[in-house]
Formats: C-alpha cells, sequence, structure tokens
C-alpha cells in the first residue's frame, strides 16, 4: 500500500485535490470578510469584484504552489497553505485600513476598476513574498 501513496500521479491528486478544497473553504471566508456577495456581483457583470476575486484565487494557489513544492507531506503542505492563507488575509485588512479615505469593499461593490486592479495585484503580490517565505 506504501507504494501507491508515494506514486507521483496518486500524489499530485491527492495535493491537487486538497488545494482545491482548500480554494473553496478560503474563498468562502473571504466571502464572509466582505461586504459583497462576490458570484452575485459576479454573475452581474462586476468586473472588480471578478478582479478582486481572480486576484484571491490566484493568491491562494500560488501559496499552495510553494507550498507543495516545500513540503513533503500532505499535513505540512496544508498547514503551510493555511498559514500563507492568513497571511493573505491579514494584507487584506492592511489594505482596508491603509485606504481611510474611502472604502475597498464598497468601491469595489461600486465597480471601481481601479480599485479592483489594485486589489487583484495586491493579493497576486503578496502570494508571492508570502510564497518564498513558505
Amino acid at each position: 500500500m506504501n507504494q501507491f501513496w508515494e506514486n507521483d500521479f496518486v500524489q499530485t491528486a491527492g495535493y491537487y485535490s486538497v488545494a482545491i478544497l482548500c480554494t473553496i473553504v478560503f474563498l468562502a471566508l473571504f466571502e464572509l470578510v466582505t461586504k459583497y456577495r462576490n458570484w452575485e456581483e459576479i454573475k452581474n457583470g462586476n468586473i472588480s469584484v471578478a478582479m478582486a476575486t481572480g486576484g484571491k484565487i490566484f493568491g491562494v494557489s500560488n501559496i499552495f504552489r510553494h507550498s507543495i513544492s516545500e513540503h513533503d507531506s500532505l499535513i505540512n503542505m496544508i498547514s503551510w497553505g493555511i498559514f500563507g492563507f492568513m497571511l493573505l488575509l491579514v494584507g487584506y485588512f492592511i489594505f482596508e485600513f491603509m485606504t481611510p479615505k474611502f472604502n475597498i469593499d464598497l468601491e469595489i461593490q461600486n465597480d471601481n476598476r481601479a480599485v479592483g486592479f489594485i486589489s487583484m495585484v495586491i493579493s497576486v503580490g503578496l502570494s508571492y513574498v508570502i510564497g518564498a517565505g513558505i
């Protein structure tokens, strides 16, 4: 049975499955902390929400990419992925804190594409910094 779990195809499928599941959970958590409903806004054509959400998906995926490549067990990969997500979430709150003149969530909900784009770039950029630390 050990040979089965050490097979590269089985390990890749396991990492893939766990990363997808964690991404879904993490997006649900992001949904809880934002004032808008991501998928409803995207369905209505809100490009800013799509960019911000795409940045979050890319950010989480990039963190897991680094976590998979640097750790040799599924538990370590998950642990570092969760830690990386927490850091990404903290980055979201710092972004909100650093812009006291306007509300990030409301601007994104109102389809302010400049704010949606910056939100996307922050998520992507932070994911590289977090990944380097993993």
